[in-house]
Parts: structure tokens; C-alpha cells; sequence
């Protein structure tokens, strides 16, 4: 059977390519990692090289032409072969939008047993993932560049949530709010504008954070297609006999099955949750209204950024928080600077508050604690996300606290079967997914690795950003003999010139080692430096080898140098202690 050859999708903006040359002309024979063509991006030109062996049989695009991404531009099959139906589809597909719609992302295989790639026998893939988000979508790419035949089962569009409903569109509105803030604190820097009156167009809001979302889960899709994965949309569910079923019709056989299902948003047994004034993070994001009052049910990372996106938009919010502190797992000073940050924004903190009921009553709902009512439009339940567990219906696996239990090699408890994100609860960040993917994948194809997440950073997008890393101060006096560095960004060139002096750079390490054990920014990009934090934290560099490394001046991460030699009571920029 023919392969295709595609028009790869290098890089996730990218919409179309150019052929400039053909490497092979048509009867050839090509090896497989052989240049086959180069094309031209928006940005460089590259070389695709053969994703199989044998005889170019026909060049559908010539040198010159402009190609949608994952077009197919030709064929590799074996000397001599027709190609005649698949070129016609190929033109078919020309004649239609040159983008991948949203509602086809994946690239759907309606028939399991297809020899779409060669009879693979009764094992047809090595690999079958559940799941297209952030931890599926790499672990299938990663089992393919493994060598591995590859399926990868999707019930809605591949992305997941943090590509659809979590990080990406929450970014997008945050981007939207920074910028509101800019324009209604311009005259301070001397930019006076002869109305401050701003008009929100939700439609526009919600249309263009749909465009960035598109981008990047096309992108998902072409990378998938690019490595050949092949992508079933439907519920995946694990069969007693460990296959994979798909809506429960195709049976999809597999040597190991990657679970990879993610998570959904928790939701509280309280009455009145059920109105549909309250929605989830899944729902407000395509909200195309603003909510004059807005309740924020959790003061987590999702309710403090959805917070600070809703108050910019000119909503009156309040978000109720049962624990005695926003932001309760993060380092209790940057809790209490988010917090300071948030009121500053005139929104409403009730903490250590419990919410007892919810009542609809003329379009509106009240809202009943245990430290008063009040009422609101809308109300968004954010109080953290659990396991999806959908693929396990059929299947037992060994379960911890309502997540499936995975080892640091991301093995279940039955042979074969992994467990990767947010399902297995280890850290439900999407780069730890990524990293847990690719571990799981590796050691699908027979490799021994293990998933290390000490050093895996935790952000949040508001203003100022997050951004920490290691323990906390409070964890971290339990183990160790500590001691703590702090720089302030109100001594920061950088930030004073950019008008955003607000927050810190707080260090924690091991007195007697200089190991450095934690690292807490609030401040202009934080989620930025604290990657440099975590890199050097991995490497086990410790605070004395920090200290000496020269940063560029004036920049935001001389902060982080200033706090480490600070915690060696050596900071240049900071006044000598008392």
C-alpha cells in the first residue's frame, strides 16, 4: 500500500509551506531518513526526509506550488504500483479550505482493522494511547520515534484540556487583561489618553482565543500525522482482554496501552450546584457575556487567574476560598503578596469561608456561607480537577486517592498497562504530563526510565506572575537547617523602568551544602525565571555557584542571583543587615 507524503506541519503557527525542490524524481528509489524534498515555512527552509522506504511513484505537488499543511504532496510505495485513488482523493482534499477544521483535528480511522500501514498481524500496534492530551499526544509521538506502530484513541479534539479548555484559552484572556491594565495606568507613565472609556467585545474575545486554540490543535494533529500515529475519535476503553475498544464497536489490539485519559473538573455536592447560572472552567470560556457580579467558588490557581481575567473585564468578584489562605499549596509569603495583588484589583477575598448553599432565584444566584450571602450572576465552581476515568470499565487497576496508582516508571498495577498525567494524580501540570508521557512511551518500547518531578515548576498567570519550584520554606524547616534569601523587585532596575517594582524573589536553601532547596518568585516573569531556577536545581548547582554566575543588566533574573547571594549574605544590591 502507498504511504503518503505530507506537507509537515513545522511548528505549531504554521499554516502552509512551500516545494521548493524535489530531491527525487519520480521512479526513484529512497531510503527511509533520506531528504527527500526541501520545502520553504513562513520562517526557514528545511529538508522532510522519507518516513519509509522504496519508490517515489508520484509527486502530486511540483517545485514552486504553496501547500496547506498535512496535504498530501506524494506517494512512496513499490515500483510499479497505482496510485490513481488516492491521488484523486488528494485532490479532492485540495478543493477544500486549506486549514484542518476544528471538528476534524484528528485524523480519525473509522476501521480498526485497516492495513492502512501493513498487515501488522495479530499484535497490530505496539503502543495504543487513551487519551490526546498533553501526556498522550507525546507519548504516542515518542512511541512512534521509538519505532513503534502507534494508535492513539481521542473522544473529543486532541490538545486535552490545557490546549482547549485549561491553559491556552486562560492565557489568551490573561494576555487581554494585561493589556486592559496597561491602557488604565498608561498615564502614569506619561501617556495620556484622551478617554480611558473601553467597550469589552466577548464575541471578538472568545472568536480569537478560538483561533489560538485551533492553531495549536491542528498543530497536535499534523505532528501526530507526521509520525504516523493513527488517531480513533471516540471513548477509549481498556477491554478485559487489554485491548482497546472505541465507542464500544472497534476493537483496536495492543502489545501495551498507555492511559493517558487526564482529568475533568471536581464538582461539590451542595444544594443548588446544579443551576446553570454556575459553571466550570470548561464553561466560562466560552461565556460571551460579562457577569456583573461573578462568584469564584475556589481560590486555587484556575479561580485566582479566572479572577483576575473577569475583574479586568469590569466584573465585581468574589471569590470564597475554604481554606484560611488563597493559593493554599504555594510558599504561605507568596500567598499572602497574591493575596494583596488580588484586593488591589478590588476583588473580594472570603477566606477560611464554607459555602453551605446555593439558591436561583429571578435569574441571579445567592450565594449562602457560613460568613454571610450575597448574590451574583454567574458562579464558577474552581476547586481543583480529578481523574478521568472513563477507559476503566472494563479493567481493574489499583487506585490512591481516586487516581490510578502509577510507579516513577509510570507501570499499573497490570503488566503492559501505564498511566500518564493527570489520571494518575503525581502532578496534574501539563509539562509534567509531557515528561510523564515520554517515559511511559520509552518504557512501552522496552527502554528502563523513570520520571523524576522534584524540579517540576508550578505558575500562575496573573499580575504580577508566579512562578516556584522545590519546597516550600514551611516544608523545607521540617528537614533541613535552612536559610532564606529574598531580593525585592522594587530594587530591580529592570522592573522599576518597566513600572512593575511588585513582589519578590524568595531562596531557600541548606545551610551546610548550599544546596538550593526552593525558589519563589512573584513578579514580572516569573513563570519565565523560575525555569532558570528549576534547570540549576536539577543539576544540582548549588547557591555558592549561583551566586558568581553573571547575569545581563539590566534584567528581571538578576533578582533570582540577588536572592540566592542573599541567602549567603552577600548581596551586592541590597542594604547591609543591621
Amino acid at each position: 500500500m502507498a504511504t503518503a507524503i505530507i506537507m509537515p506541519k513545522a511548528g505549531m503557527a504554521m499554516e502552509e509551506g512551500t516545494v521548493v525542490k524535489w530531491f527525487k524524481a519520480e521512479g526513484e528509489t529512497i531510503e527511509k531518513g533520506e531528504p527527500l524534498l526541501e520545502i520553504l515555512t513562513d520562517k526557514v527552509n528545511m529538508e522532510v526526509e522519507a518516513q519509509v522506504s522504496g519508490t517515489l511513484i508520484k509527486i502530486l505537488k511540483k517545485e514552486g506550488e504553496v501547500v496547506p499543511v498535512i496535504q498530501t504532496i506524494g506517494y512512496i510505495g513499490e515500483a510499479g504500483e497505482e496510485v490513481e485513488e488516492a491521488e484523486q482523493k488528494s485532490a479532492t482534499e485540495a478543493k477544500t479550505s486549506a486549514a484542518v477544521k476544528t471538528e476534524s483535528a484528528v485524523v480519525t480511522e473509522k476501521t480498526a482493522g485497516t492495513k492502512a500501514d501493513g498487515d501488522r498481524g495479530d499484535d497490530q500496534y505496539d503502543v495504543v494511547v487513551i487519551g490526546g492530551g498533553p501526556a498522550g499526544y507525546v507519548a504516542a509521538i515518542k512511541a512512534s520515534q521509538l519505532g513503534g506502530n502507534v494508535a492513539l484513541v481521542e473522544k473529543d479534539i486532541v490538545g486535552g484540556t490545557c490546549l482547549n479548555r485549561g491553559c491556552i484559552p486562560t492565557k489568551t484572556y490573561l494576555k487581554n487583561a494585561e493589556i486592559l491594565d496597561t491602557i488604565r495606568h498608561a498615564d502614569k507613565r506619561g501617556i495620556l489618553l484622551k478617554s480611558t472609556d473601553l467597550e469589552i467585545d466577548m464575541d471578538k474575545i472568545v472568536a480569537g482565543k478560538n483561533d489560538v486554540v485551533k492553531t495549536l490543535t491542528n498543530g497536535v494533529a499534523g505532528l501526530l500525522k507526521s509520525y504516523g500515529v493513527k488517531t480513533f475519535q471516540g471513548i477509549g476503553k481498556i477491554t478485559k482482554d487489554k485491548n482497546v475498544s472505541v465507542d464500544g464497536k472497534e476493537n483496536i489490539k495492543a502489545k501495551k496501552i498507555i492511559l493517558a485519559g487526564g482529568s475533568k473538573p471536581s464538582r461539590i455536592k451542595i444544594p443548588g450546584m446544579e443551576s446553570n447560572l454556575v459553571m466550570t472552567s470548561d464553561e466560562i470560556l466560552d461565556l460571551k457575556e460579562i457577569p456583573k457580579q461573578l462568584a469564584i467558588i475556589g481560590g486555587g490557581v484556575i479561580g485566582i487567574e479566572l479572577a483576575t481575567v473577569y475583574s479586568a473585564y469590569g466584573s465585581k468578584v468574589t471569590i470564597i476560598e475554604m481554606e484560611n489562605r488563597l493559593a493554599p499549596m504555594m510558599d504561605q509569603e507568596v500567598s499572602k503578596e497574591i493575596t494583596k495583588t488580588v484586593k488591589a484589583k478590588q476583588i473580594k477575598v472570603m477566606t477560611a469561608t464554607k459555602l453551605e448553599k446555593l439558591q436561583e432565584k429571578n435569574g441571579k444566584l445567592k450565594i449562602y456561607t457560613d460568613q454571610g450571602e450575597f448574590e451574583a450572576d454567574k458562579a464558577l465552581l474552581s476547586i481543583g480537577r480529578v481523574a478521568d476515568l472513563d477507559a476503566l470499565s472494563e479493567i481493574e487497576l489499583e487506585m490512591e486517592r481516586g487516581k490510578v496508582k502509577a510507579n516513577d516508571k509510570m507501570e499499573t498495577s497490570v503488566e503492559g498497562i501505564y498511566a500518564a498525567g493527570d489520571i494518575n494524580g503525581k502532578f496534574m501540570l501539563a509539562h509534567a504530563a509531557f515528561k510523564m508521557g515520554e517515559v511511559a512511551a520509552a518504557n512501552a518500547m522496552g527502554k528502563n526510565e523513570k520520571v523524576i518531578l522534584d524540579y517540576t515548576p508550578s505558575c500562575i498567570y496573573t499580575m504580577p506572575e508566579v512562578g516556584c519550584v522545590g519546597l516550600t520554606e514551611e516544608t523545607a524547616g521540617k528537614t533541613h537547617e535552612i536559610a532564606i534569601g529574598r531580593f525585592h523587585f522594587g530594587a530591580n532596575g529592570r522592573a522599576l523602568a518597566s513600572g512593575e517594582g511588585s513582589g519578590f524573589v524568595k531562596v531557600i536553601i541548606d545551610k551546610k551544602y548550599g544546596e538550593i532547596l526552593g525558589v519563589h518568585i512573584v513578579g514580572p516573569a516569573a513563570a519565565e525565571m523560575i525555569n532558570e531556577a528549576a534547570a540549576l536545581m536539577s543539576m544540582e548547582i548549588t547557591a555558592y555557584e549561583v551566586s558568581e554566575i553573571i547575569h545581563g543588566h539590566p534584567t528581571y533574573s538578576e533578582a533570582f542571583m540577588e536572592a540566592v547571594a542573599d541567602s549567603l549574605k552577600k548581596c551586592i544590591h541590597k542594604q547591609r543587615p543591621s
